[in-house]
């Protein structure tokens, strides 16, 4: 079992893509409660997730949720689930959970599909600023 630091969510990303690290960059700026920490998928707290869970990294590779009480989420639920501990307005974006899951993840898996082309791709993973390390677990 992963452990993580109390009451403390972790947002497991694609460590080289633009768009992640945007995302991460905005979910870190608007965490009031600094209630998450963060992995790259590629790291070997990602790598421990993937294989505790069973992920296919085929099918999922771009964000997971793992809550402190060990509930794993994926795509677009990850994304709202996250947006609901941040600050207002972008918490309101949570009233999309009540769109059908299969619509949400068409959505979500549309823009995962064109994210290198339409945001580009690093050659290594982000490396988080001294100011934010303690947000990262390796």
């Amino acid at each position: 079992m992963i452990k993580l630091p109390d009451n403390k969510d972790l947002i497991l990303f694609d460590g080289v893509c633009n768009l992640c690290n945007s995302s991460v960059n905005f979910v870190i700026r608007n965490d009031n409660s600094n209630r998450f920490v963060f992995a790259p998928l590629q790291s070997g707290t990602g790598e421990a997730v993937i294989k505790e869970f069973g992920i296919d990294t085929v099918k999922t590779d771009s964000i997971l949720l793992l809550t402190y009480d060990n509930r794993l989420f994926y795509k677009s639920t990850a994304v709202l689930k996250i947006s609901r501990h941040l600050k207002f307005p972008v918490n309101l974006s949570v009233i999309f959970l009540i769109v059908p899951t299969i619509i949400r993840n068409w959505v979500y898996d549309y823009v995962a599909r064109n994210r290198y082309a339409w945001f580009g791709k690093k050659d290594a993973c982000m490396i988080p600023t001294p100011a934010i390390k303690e947000k990262f677990l390796s």
